[in-house]
């Protein structure tokens, strides 16, 4: 080998080394965030009200003096990740905001702290570390149709004992910090729905089936306030909210055993967490709850579909790593159109329309 082509030889490998040391050390970016989360960060610069020094950050996160350098090598990860901007304010280097780190600002409407924390607990971190040792055991591959041979269905229930949703409702402390995720990630919508106008043409009743306490339901009703909105959710979740409360109606029920009947039904980061033969019967129901309208209703589907030819790299891999969590906790997965139009034709429905919408998300009506 000449020393050329063996210089290029250990280039590549120093290459490969990084690369695969980067993978190793991607964790400690997940914790990085989480810990500004908890320091509330994005909160002191946002009350600071202009980017922020060190010497001033240190007491405003209330911090003892002794670990500023501390605070500083956690600050420069921060930076370059592009959680925060690190700018000149007289004359000193000062910590900005970013667009990602305003999403941490609590006073924000549209505050992504809660999913932070929630999707951050060691609860759903831990079945990462069992995921080897589960696809040793079998598991079956929905794709392929084949049967699942091992006890534990997912990596969540061989970590946990137990399936996510039996979890959820063991641990009402876990499950208030799910909710409370899950209705901040709805409060997103809020940034376009002003705009879904038309997609809401002709529609006077609409059922959110899996909506939660409600937070999306309520968004869709004061935008279009002549829209009767219910939510189909389990009585364990809305029991306590059951009848009217303001705009929304909540219905306590099964989707698996009855969706009620209704102009549009709208199905919300639902499908992703079931198999595709339990999205078929879902699907099914909800062809049913919109029958009395005849070729006019719709069921509308806000989740991921994956476009590996189309989207940007760094969209794309969020996509991807939502898939993996989807199989990690709850046998779910997220698809492409074509795994999707799969569904829909064998649920019954003729056409379906997507419009990327909601950033990592698509808003799919599917229509009879």
């Amino acid at each position: 080998m000449d020393p050329g082509e063996s210089q290029r030889s250990a280039t590549e490998l120093f290459e490969a080394q990084a690369h695969i040391y980067n993978h190793i050390f991607n964790f400690i970016n997940s914790m990085a965030l989480k810990c500004a989360d908890e320091l509330g960060i994005a909160d002191a610069i946002f009350r600071h009200g202009k980017p922020i020094t060190l010497p001033q950050l240190v007491p405003a996160l209330n911090i003892q003096p002794a670990k500023t350098a501390h605070l500083y090598r956690l600050m420069r990860v921060l930076v370059h990740s592009g959680f925060f901007e690190a700018v000149v304010e007289d004359q000193e280097e000062a910590y900005a905001l970013t667009p990602s780190s305003k999403l941490l600002v609590k006073a924000d409407a549209n505050c992504l702290s809660a999913f932070v924390k929630a999707l951050l607990q060691p609860d759903f971190v831990t079945p990462c570390h069992v995921l080897g040792d589960w696809i040793k055991d079998g598991g079956g591959d929905e794709r392929k149709k084949e049967p699942a041979s091992s006890p534990s269905s997912t990596p969540f229930e061989k970590a946990h004992g137990m399936a996510f949703w039996q979890y959820n409702d063991r641990n009402p402390e876990f499950n208030a910090i799910f909710n409370e995720a899950m209705a901040c990630d709805s409060q997103m919508v809020n940034l376009v729905i002003g705009n879904c106008g038309k997609v809401f043409d002709g529609i006077d009743s609409l059922v959110d089936v899996g909506g939660g306490t409600g937070t999306f339901a309520r968004i869709i009703a004061e935008a279009f306030p002549g829209i009767k909105c219910k939510v189909l959710e389990l009585p364990q979740v809305v029991g306590h909210l059951a009848g009217t409360s303001g705009s929304v109606e909540f219905v306590p029920g099964d989707m698996f055993q009855h969706v009620p009947s209704a102009d549009a039904v709208l199905l919300k980061l639902i499908m992703h967490g079931w198999k595709n033969e339990e999205c078929v019967k879902i699907l099914k129901k909800c062809r049913e709850a919109i029958s009395c309208k005849g070729e006019g209703g719709k069921v509308m589907i806000i989740d991921i579909v994956i476009n590996q030819k189309k989207d940007e790299h760094e969209l794309t891999e969020t996509k991807l790593l939502f898939d993996m969590l989807m199989m990690l906790v709850v046998n779910g997965m997220e698809r492409s159109e074509k795994e999707w139009e799969r569904l829909f034709l064998e649920a019954g429905f003729k056409h379906y329309k997507i419009t990327p919408l909601f950033g990592l998300r698509s808003l799919i009506e599917v229509f009879p």
